[in-house]
């Protein structure tokens, strides 16, 4: 009988991740006894067997160099073997085994720039979008933002003040590539009109059965101007996504005046004391002021200051706006109400407090 082929080898799907797993958790998977933190950013695990796993958590950039990454690497290989993972807020976490190395480990990164922090109750990385570095839809940066808030926030990240977890996440526009929707304090880019046709070049360049289909609103309708086809935009249906923009560029979204940045709170994932909750709005606009926008570091840092001095020990900032009361949270950080904190979505009224205890 003729020999049985070779297995061959495919590259659908990804590796399986225990090709990529150090040592010392591949012998003690799922047989860890306990976790602690010994310090800001560095965390150990313990296993039944004895084994220890010292992780140093350490501030990295979103949009990261191939020089920071070679970086990144020549320090694993320094410190732990080579063996380091990128958490989902963008965090550098250096994996050890052996405790003497922490120490050094820390210095290289303090002279390197990246902070060492962001473990328990703490500020952990901002988790952000691609902005105006790369977004054809945003309505806003994302690294020059966070850089500046981060900058004022930086000693957040490395003690371990503040009543718990604090999550700040940024989408520079409504699409919402960011974590806005289910972080403590959410920094979201919107756009406030809706595309502005150029009337002359879209018959040239653009498909209109194609510009009119993607619109998930129905708010693109074709139209004849000046003897030529063209559309038009129902400003009321627009929702600012820039699908047509995507696929025709002569329905440009981008407005230098009308476009900035909403603040929202009280989202997280954890189900811990109280299940997932979703971020809300509380302040509408602020404007786009680069290269450091002020207003949003003072906004964001207002709200910070305002729950560490109020909140309950590992209360999340949507556990203490819960239990204080909406009017409450807007008495503390001085955020005037206004019409557009008022939910007007028709199955809104499932949220609202039916109830005649209201709390001040």
């Amino acid at each position: 009988m003729p020999d049985a082929p070779a297995k061959r080898q495919t590259d659908i799907g990804p590796p399986h991740y225990e090709k990529f797993l150090p040592p010392v958790i591949k012998n003690n998977y799922g047989q860890w006894r306990y976790h602690e933190i010994l310090k800001p950013g560095v965390m150990v695990h313990v296993a039944h067997s004895g084994d220890e796993l010292y992780t140093v958590r350490a501030a990295a950039p979103r949009l990261t160099s191939t020089v920071t990454i070679r970086q990144y690497a020549d320090l694993a290989d320094k410190y732990c073997d080579g063996y380091l993972r990128f958490t989902s807020r963008n965090n550098v976490e250096f994996l050890l085994t052996d405790q003497s190395k922490i120490e050094p480990l820390i210095e290289d990164l303090e002279a390197m720039g990246h902070p060492v922090g962001g473990i328990g109750n703490s500020l952990s990385n901002i988790v952000h979008t691609q902005g105006w570095v790369h977004c054809h839809s945003a309505a806003t940066d994302a690294s020059g933002i966070v850089k500046s808030v981060m900058d004022e926030l930086v000693d957040h990240f490395k003690q371990r003040k503040l009543p718990g977890k604090l999550r700040i996440a940024l989408a520079c526009c409504l699409n919402m590539c960011g974590a806005v929707h289910c972080s403590d304090i959410a920094i979201l880019g919107i756009h406030r009109r809706p595309p502005k046709i150029d009337h002359t070049n879209l018959p040239r360049i653009c498909e209109i059965p194609t510009v009119v289909a993607s619109c998930p609103t129905a708010a693109i309708r074709p139209v004849t101007v000046g003897g030529k086809k063209s559309v038009e935009v129902d400003e009321d249906l627009c929702m600012f996504c820039a699908n047509c923009y995507t696929v025709c560029p002569a329905l440009p979204l981008n407005d230098p005046l009308n476009d900035g940045v909403s603040i929202w709170v009280g989202g997280k994932v954890s189900n811990a004391r109280h299940e997932p909750m979703f971020s809300k709005l509380a302040i509408p606009f602020l404007p786009n002021n680069p290269p450091r926008w002020p207003e949003v570091v003072d906004a964001v840092k207002n709200l910070v200051e305002t729950w560490a001095a109020n909140a309950r020990k590992y209360e999340r900032m949507g556990e203490w706006i819960e239990r204080i009361g909406w009017p409450k949270f807007f008495e503390l950080t001085g955020i005037e109400f206004t019409k557009q904190h008022i939910d007007d979505f028709r199955h809104a009224g499932l949220t609202f407090k039916r109830s005649a205890h209201l709390r001040y």
